[in-house]
């Protein structure tokens, strides 16, 4: 078997060298650099490294929100994962470009019995063979471009992904804020109702109230109670929605630290089209579907290419030898042209299935464009509102504020009636509300305007909370 060996390693020499040359990159498991390509799940503070530990148990502040969401969101590691696939694709199809190299061997013992006795003889062989393809019309260059293509669909839509994370951290975060920050009011405004209770009860008791005003402040406590319990509801549905975009279990306690401060700003107010021309060249989505065009465009190249003759080299050396007898040795080295004739029309229909396929591609990416500009349009004008309805808000609550305290004094002095104070009440308790939900609001619009325009990244975290000037400390 040794000297069957020896005979086509001396006539296969060059097969055998190629061998040794491709043995580190095999090693390496990634000999194209294909898989490299794909940086690693990573958050917003470290960009292209991958995600580090955060600390759950700590006041999370709308940073750790977003990073926790970005490492752990299975979305995250489903786009992640997308885009390897693609990527390993590519080395697919840049493996065409390279030699197939083949060894074999085999051993057979044949037994024959006859007259004179049993006649055995052993058949031991050999062979290795290599096969390249020289020229094929661009088949390959095609499938290389569609696997490149698609690849870049899928880091463009891995992009996509994590901007679409992004958001829905910030709009959990803030809705978890909100919710907080409702419950606050209700007990304010529960608090309220009991000491108009209260005053209700003791001008009962001296006879300057009726019953019907007792009853009244009785309905209107008891009111203040059932929307305090439904804010804290509201509150743990937005605590178990918050866990859920940061992917964890509902059921895991989350603490959030006071919102720094920030206030609405004016550095939206630009020129749509101008903001519509922006988000075309920036949004991931886009891009993705661009691309995925381009892949199909590929296809229909390597579609045609399949009508086209293919021109192979092929080199072959082989050893065998029966016992006893000399070891037979043979080597080829010959071109192969192999020329398409008839297919059923298959290779016809493939191209034409290419083609639909292409157009399809190519609507696909124009409605992705009409939605772009859609989408822009409709966060800017929402931002527009947004920061309306907070002043206005700001100015009912001031407004409430006066009114409350001016008709709590009267019916504490005896000269204002309950009902006027209960409605003064109720409407400080709205007005509360109102500007609390209108303030988060804004902010969720700011980030969503940013999505719309595919910059939604750690720079907008900064510019609507500007890091404090002190060392150490956090902003109360």
């Amino acid at each position: 078997m040794q000297t069957d060996f020896s005979a086509v390693l001396r006539r296969g020499t060059l097969f055998a060298a190629l061998s040794v040359l491709q043995a580190p990159a095999l090693a390496q498991g990634d000999p194209f650099g294909t898989l490299a390509a794909v940086p690693p799940i990573a958050g917003i503070r470290m960009l292209t490294a991958p995600c580090q530990p955060t600390e759950i148990g700590k006041p999370l502040e709308l940073a750790d929100v977003v990073e926790v969401a970005l490492c752990n969101n299975p979305q995250s590691r489903q786009a992640w994962a997308s885009a390897r696939v693609e990527a390993a694709q590519v080395g697919v199809a840049q493996s065409a470009f390279l030699p197939s190299l083949s060894a074999s061997a085999s051993i057979s013992r044949q037994r024959t019995e006859t007259a004179l006795g049993d006649d055995a003889t052993t058949r031991r062989g050999a062979a290795i063979d290599l096969d390249y393809v020289l020229f094929d019309f661009g088949a390959r260059s095609a499938n290389l471009e569609n696997a490149r293509q698609l690849f870049a669909a899928a880091s463009f839509a891995r992009d996509a992904t994590v901007q679409s994370l992004f958001l829905a951290a910030i709009q959990a975060y803030f809705q978890r804020q909100a919710t907080a920050a409702a419950v606050e009011a209700s007990r304010l405004s529960e608090k309220a109702a009991l000491e108009s209770l209260n005053a209700a009860e003791a001008r009962y008791r001296v006879g300057t109230a009726t019953p019907a005003d007792r009853l009244q402040a009785r309905t209107a406590h008891a009111q203040a109670v059932l929307n305090r319990i439904s804010a804290e509801g509201l509150q743990k549905n937005a605590q178990g929605a918050l866990a859920n975009v940061m992917g964890l279990d509902p059921t895991r306690p989350l603490q959030l630290a006071p919102l720094p401060p920030g206030k609405p700003g004016a550095d939206f107010e630009a020129d749509i089209a101008r903001l519509i021309g922006e988000a075309r060249a920036l949004r991931p989505d886009l891009a993705a579907a661009e691309a995925g065009f381009r892949a199909a465009q590929a296809s229909v190249e390597a579609a045609r290419a399949a009508h086209l003759p293919t021109l192979s080299l092929g080199i072959g050396a082989q050893a065998s030898r029966l016992s006893g007898q000399p070891t037979y040795d043979s080597s080829t080295l010959g071109l192969t042209l192999t020329i398409p004739i008839f297919s059923g029309f298959s290779t016809t229909y493939r191209v034409r299935t290419a083609e639909a396929l292409a157009d399809l591609q190519a609507a696909r990416r124009d409605q992705v464009s009409l939605q772009v500009a859609l989408d822009v349009w409709n966060a800017q004008s929402s931002l527009v509102t947004a920061t309306q309805s907070v002043k206005t808000a700001e100015e009912l609550l001031e407004s409430a504020v006066q009114s409350e305290r001016v008709v709590a004094g009267r019916y504490r002095a005896g000269v204002g009636n309950i009902l006027d104070l209960l409605a003064s009440q109720a409407a400080l308790a709205n007005a509360r509300l109102q500007r609390i939900q209108a303030g988060y609001n804004w902010f969720i619009a700011r980030a969503s305007l940013a999505q719309a325009l595919g910059a939604l990244d750690a720079g907008l975290l900064s510019a609507l909370f500007p890091p404090a000037p002190s060392a150490g400390g956090r902003s109360e």
